[in-house]
């Protein structure tokens, strides 16, 4: 008998974006949320298809989002802020996406603002965003949405065996911000009886197995949240006796969750066996009886290829223990973090090619994997091949370089610290650039307009010299080095209007990444990214910014930022090798950046800013594992940014991070300046400086440019006077949040206009206290 397969969640975006083209068209008042919702039945319906296709027997339900499938747990409990208006029947499709990103783009006239969007922030340690579950003291929740009941009848009616996905009530919990600062856990009486409720209902529709995500039981729970535990699945158990229920953790080891997980009254769990493989002996010790035991053996976060023979060895020993009946396989957590499939890579080299699966070919392989295990000939030939494309991976001169090697060796102390300490370059880097209080500046990007697109598009396709695509791009660089001067900046960017993303960019330019044609994944709600695949040891063998940067500083006399993603982000927004050390990985791009930094440092550049957007989420999801990590990822940092000279500034940049926890990580960065997203959670962020006395420069983001929301002058000084509540005047920057890559025109230039003039506006009542620049 071969052993049961099943998935825990499949990409939604579609395997050309249709999803983003279709919300877009809907906010934009293109299209009728009719279209809306049938583009989004024809992705569903192929997604089930392709699943069952690729011999999966029990296929996700309810894990299709039109945004995030947090938000969507928020309006099928009720838990809708009341600035969105009441919930009444059913959360409506608009009011989920005003929770999301404010109002949409067809419902702002001049003048409207509408409601603050929910906070966003990343998904565990992924680069997917979730919208907050924002929730009160004595918080009540009531069943507001039948999405879940309505795709798990549309999948059976289909023919699909359908297993519907619940985020659990830890983790939504878990994973929520409680006014006051609140214990979460303790609002579960109010939202026990609503996932009872939930349950019954499938029960009655004839539903036989439900899966229920808890990924919190990788952390650190605290002591009211493991009381919570059992609280909360002995409720479910008691609402639904005859729904089998399917716990599913991932991204990371049990550890001391472990025996808490599998004394649950569940039918089944799911364990993470690429992640958190060391446990196995633990978790077959910890498995009762009578439980089913769903292995996830194929990594669902990376794109590479599976090793069968490991795999098959674990799975054996599994099969020791529990026998067929008792055990499933599946991949290690959603494949909502990886491509749609490789069908459409036509450009990729063979060779690499063989190395890489991606969501479709990761199913096959769980499939291949359950018939390996009845030893037939044909998986037993299948089994063979992957055993030799593995071994050309590893043997391939592509993949190593002696030269880099040898490099990385080299590094010592003295390359990861600059010269002088904070004070004496501040004193020579306003001595090379005198700027005024509160000097304002933006991310780095301008928006990248259709006429952007076309031109790049064009390029790539031929259809553009070289010469002709280069002229472009220095017409829109004069074109926003001029409106910058004019709105009154303090500091300028060249608008990176060259760039496509702000790390495939880079590692298109760097050896050791290969790119996809269609190689898709959802960031947050229709934003995607394309992630580069590093492959191999990282080089830079030519300047990749200079040319643009250099051009833009000629056109201005005001300093203008030289713009770079550091290494941990490159690493972090990636798809990594695995078969080394990511800290080795991230030693090599760094060097790569430090090259980059000199060139642009001899090209006459003042300041100079590295991204860091991803040094938060990069922490290992248990805090014991946090300071090997923070050791190499700021040395990583260091040792892009510390050749230049005193008098050049470095800035950084970080977004949807909680710093408290790291405030002296990030300290330890040693960056002149650095710029933080702060807006979206009310400048909450600031409460990391309190207590803690940033040594150097910081923008907190005071405008937050993923809503389409215009804000006044007056929001934004007064979100300049919170920073100055907890920061002194002297050490703050003016700044949004994020670059302005993905907004538009008529958004940008009047925030913009509203953030310079409300710098100006504390700028001149600080001086009429006696302030001024130290």
């Amino acid at each position: 008998m071969e052993l049961c397969t099943h998935n825990l969640g499949y990409p939604r975006i579609g395997p050309n974006r249709e999803l983003k083209r279709a919300l877009e068209s809907y906010w934009k008042g293109e299209a009728a949320l009719d279209s809306l919702l049938q583009v989004a039945s024809e992705l569903r319906r192929q997604a089930w298809a392709r699943q069952k296709a690729a011999g999966i027997r029990w296929i996700p339900t309810g894990d299709f989002s039109l945004y995030d499938h947090v938000l969507d747990t928020s309006a099928l409990v009720g838990a809708v802020p009341p600035r969105f208006g009441s919930v009444g029947g059913e959360v409506s499709i608009d009011q989920l996406f005003a929770m999301a990103r404010g109002l949409l783009e067809r419902e702002q006239t001049r003048g409207t603002q509408g409601p603050a969007p929910m906070e966003m922030t990343k998904w565990f340690d992924t680069n997917y965003h979730y919208i907050v579950p924002e929730l009160k003291p004595g918080q009540s929740f009531q069943l507001s949405s039948q999405k879940p009941f309505a795709e798990f009848l549309e999948a059976r009616q289909a023919g699909f065996p359908a297993k519907p996905v619940l985020l659990g009530p830890i983790s939504f919990l878990r994973l929520s911000k409680v006014e006051g600062n609140e214990d979460a856990a303790q609002l579960l009486p109010a939202l026990l009886p609503v996932y009872q409720e939930i349950l019954r209902r499938f029960s009655e529709l004839g539903c036989e197995w439900i899966q229920i995500d808890e990924p919190t039981l990788v952390l650190d729970l605290p002591p009211s949240f493991q009381k919570a535990l059992s609280v909360a699945y002995d409720g479910l158990r008691s609402a639904a006796p005859n729904l089998k229920l399917l716990l599913a953790t991932y991204f990371g080891p049990l550890r001391d969750n472990l025996e808490a997980a599998f004394s649950l009254p569940v039918d089944a769990v799911h364990w993470d066996a690429t992640r958190a493989g060391s446990e196995l002996e633990s978790v077959l010790s910890a498995l009762p009886p009578n439980m089913i035991l769903s292995l996830g053996v194929v990594d669902g976060r990376n794109v590479w290829r599976n090793d069968f023979a490991e795999s098959l060895r674990s799975i054996e020993r599994a099969l020791a223990a529990v026998g067929q009946e008792r055990l499933w396989l599946a991949p290690s957590c959603s494949l909502l973090h990886v491509p749609v499939s490789l069908e459409g890579e036509k450009r990729l080299d063979p060779e690499l090619r063989s190395w890489l699966a991606f969501a479709y070919e990761k199913l096959r392989e769980v499939d291949l994997l359950a018939r390996l295990t009845l030893r037939d000939p044909a998986s037993l030939s299948a089994l063979e091949e992957n055993r030799r494309v593995l071994e050309s991976r590893r043997q391939s001169n592509r993949v190593h370089d002696p030269a880099v090697a040898q490099r990385v060796t080299a590094v010592g102390p003295l390359d990861l610290q600059r010269k002088s300490a904070y004070p004496a370059r501040r004193k020579a880097q306003r001595g090379r650039s005198p700027l005024p209080l509160l000097p304002t500046t933006t991310i780095g990007s301008f928006p990248q307009t259709a006429e952007v697109r076309k031109a790049r598009a064009r390029w790539r396709a031929g259809g553009l010299t070289t010469t002709e695509y280069e002229s472009f791009l220095e017409g829109e660089i004069r074109q926003v080095v001029d409106l910058q001067e004019e709105i009154g900046l303090d500091v300028l960017v060249h608008g990176e209007f060259e760039r496509n993303d702000m790390v495939e960019y880079f590692g298109e330019q760097l050896a050791g990444f290969a790119f996809t044609e269609g190689g898709w994944v959802q960031s947050y709600g229709s934003r995607c990214t394309k992630p580069p695949i590093i492959f191999g040891d990282v080089s830079r063998p030519k300047p990749m910014t200079v040319r643009w940067s250099q051009f833009a500083q000629s056109l201005t006399q005001k300093p203008m930022k030289g713009m770079l993603t550091g290494p941990v982000t490159i690493l972090q927004w990636s798809f990594v090798r695995d078969d080394q050390p990511r800290a080795t990985t991230a030693r090599q791009i760094a060097l790569a950046i430090r090259d980059e930094v000199a060139d642009l440092e001899k090209a006459g550049l003042s300041a100079i800013q590295i991204d860091e957007p991803a040094l938060r989420e990069g922490l290992p999801l248990r805090r014991a594992d946090w300071p090997a990590y923070l050791t190499w990822a700021v040395e990583a940092f260091r040792l892009s940014a510390s050749v230049v000279a005193d008098s050049t500034t470095i800035h950084t940049h970080m977004c949807y991070s909680e710093f408290n926890d790291i405030i002296d990580a990030i300290a330890a960065l040693d960056a002149d300046v650095i710029s933080i997203e702060a807006s979206r959670s009310s400048m909450e962020l600031l409460h990391a400086f309190v207590h803690f006395r940033y040594p150097n420069e910081i923008g907190p983001g005071v405008w937050d440019i993923h809503s389409p929301r215009i804000p006044s002058t007056e929001e934004l000084a007064e979100g300049i006077r919170r920073a100055l509540t907890v920061l002194p005047a002297a050490a703050l920057w003016v700044n949004p949040d994020c670059g302005l890559k993905t907004r538009n025109a008529a958004e940008v230039v009047p925030s913009l206009r509203h953030m310079v003039e409300a710098a100006r506006r504390v700028r001149k009542q600080l001086a009429e206290k006696g302030e001024s620049v130290s």
